[in-house]
């Protein structure tokens, strides 16, 4: 069975961003369904898959990481309104049965993600 994982990276500190939130949305149709939120761990990472089994399914998601309020609560100046929010990747699945893994690698002001393994 296939599953959904992710981690973040703080490019600016050089060390996972521990303690950031991350919400987990399913798009269907055009309504917006949030299954999940979770904050990660000190390294960077959520403990276990974000779904899994038959609860991962193929179709539209969205994964929404608060990058602002990570940065201010390590006492990071942000101006206001901050250059980054939240930041939305959203992505499609098209197979179920793998595994799809969406890292964030992120700064105060840029972001990179790709399909990881």
């Amino acid at each position: 069975m296939g599953r959904l994982t992710t981690h973040v990276l703080d490019l600016a500190s050089g060390t996972p961003a521990s303690g950031m939130a991350i919400e987990l949305v399913a798009l269907e149709g055009g309504l917006r369904r949030p299954m999940l939120r979770v904050t990660t761990n000190r390294d960077g990472r959520c403990e276990g898959a974000l779904l899994e089994d038959e609860r991962f399914t193929a179709g539209a998601w969205q994964l929404e990481f608060h990058v602002a309020a990570y940065y201010r609560a390590q006492g990071v100046a942000l101006p206001d309104p901050p250059f980054l929010d939240v930041v939305t990747v959203r992505f499609g699945v098209a197979d179920a049965d793998h595994h799809y893994h969406v890292p964030l690698l992120v700064t105060p002001w840029s972001y990179s993600t790709y399909r990881g393994s």
